[in-house]
């Protein structure tokens, strides 16, 4: 009915238009995602360890990705696979997705679901030197089901490679934990994210200012995911202009001016100025 109103002020199709741009956009999380470890925002400790396994040819036959949400654990799993796939002498960059099978145990955590992973496991690969099984939020597999991969995390055959995410590193069983590599990834600092969301917003012609980056990163809590989806939201807020007093408002916290205000009333003893400052900033959401 929305769309139907609209067209009678627009002489051109409004739906085919809006449907149109809605699909061309895609999300600054997904569009940005690393390739490389190069790209890994904040993991380098992580990037080196992997590059020199790889190079060395000393790979682990399970690797354990875990820490927070959205710092780059099922990134870092992917590019693995992607890596160890398109050495020289081995498969062509674009066979690599053939070898590698993701799972995420949050809906596939029953042992039936295992014991097919375990029946596809003993199929050599077809093109490249590894198979890869990537198991997204691994703590969520039922007792049975660790049990059942137990054996053959254990002893893989030569061509197998596990690799597990999670942000639950407590939930995972000892006897898992044992028998893989871990690697714990790190919330990224503030400056480090400031920094990228600059470059992020660089490439996408959005105008931001410093107070308003640094406003952002903090938000987010060391997650490169959960930083780019509030750039996303702040540039459509603000028609990709974005100032610390619109990120301000959009996150609930007190901006510039409401701190400057009540600061400003305090400093000057007047009571009720500071208090309808405070209370003004507490309607806007502020904590």
């Amino acid at each position: 009915m929305l769309i139907t109103s609209l067209q009678t002020f627009f002489p051109v199709s409004f739906e085919t238009h809006y449907i149109c741009d809605m699909e061309q956009f895609v999300v600054s999380a997904r569009k940005y995602r690393p390739n490389t470890f190069d790209e890994v925002v904040g993991q380098s400790h992580v990037a080196e360890t992997l590059m020199h396994e790889i190079t060395q040819n000393k790979l682990a036959q399970a690797f354990l990705f875990t820490g927070p949400r959205g710092v780059g654990k099922t990134t870092c799993a992917r590019i693995l696979a992607k890596v160890i796939n398109t050495q020289e002498g081995q498969s062509e960059q674009s066979d690599f997705a053939f070898n590698v099978f993701e799972l995420d145990a949050a809906s596939n955590n029953h042992v039936d679901d295992i014991r097919n992973l375990i029946d596809q496991v003993r199929i050599p690969p077809q093109v490249g030197q590894y198979k890869v099984y990537i198991i997204d939020e691994v703590h969520m597999l039922s007792k049975s089901a660790f049990n059942a991969l137990l054996k053959t995390l254990e002893e893989p055959p030569e061509a197998v490679k596990f690799v597990f995410a999670t942000t639950e590193i407590r939930k995972v069983p000892v006897t898992v934990l044992s028998r893989c590599q871990r690697f714990d990834l790190r919330r990224v600092p503030t400056e480090m994210m400031a920094g990228h969301l600059k470059s992020i917003a660089e490439k996408e012609a959005i105008t931001i200012d410093e107070v308003a980056l640094m406003r952002l990163a903090r938000a987010a809590e060391g997650s490169v995911r959960d930083a780019l989806s509030l750039l996303d939201q702040a540039a459509a807020l603000t028609s990709d202009t974005i100032h610390d007093d619109a990120v301000a408002a959009m996150l609930g916290q007190a901006g510039r001016m409401d701190a400057i205000e009540i600061i400003s009333a305090a400093l000057t003893g007047n009571t009720k100025g500071a208090l309808d400052g405070l209370a003004g900033a507490v309607r806007s959401g502020a904590e």
